[in-house]
């Protein structure tokens, strides 16, 4: 079996891929700290969580999606063990470079 501590580093790097994805679609660009996860393993399965800032402006429930679907399709297929769940938590919405000087008319 593999370690929880193992395939919770697995789910953090899937997000980053996922994260970077985004980013590399969005003509906006943040400074998103690095999200943090937790998994429990058991009998070939996990559950996973993750904490993680996404920037804003973003469409929060399909940015949403594509993490949750990335990380569970990638540490699926890099540990063998089906993905029961994975849960986001997002800690902060973090604005984009470029717009703190916008203002609204």
């Amino acid at each position: 079996m593999i370690p929880e501590k193992v395939v919770a580093r697995i789910a953090v790097r899937a997000a980053q891929e996922a994260l970077a994805e985004h980013a590399a679609t969005s003509p906006l660009h943040a400074e998103l700290a690095p999200p943090h996860a937790s998994a429990t393993v058991g009998g070939g399965t996990a559950r996973l969580g993750l904490t993680l800032d996404l920037p804003y402006p973003t469409n929060l429930a399909d940015a949403s999606r594509a993490v949750q679907n990335h990380v569970g399709e990638r540490v699926a297929q890099l540990t063998g063990m089906r993905i029961t769940e994975v849960t986001l938590a997002i800690e902060h919405l973090v604005l984009s470079e470029g717009l703190e000087h916008r203002r609204v008319h």
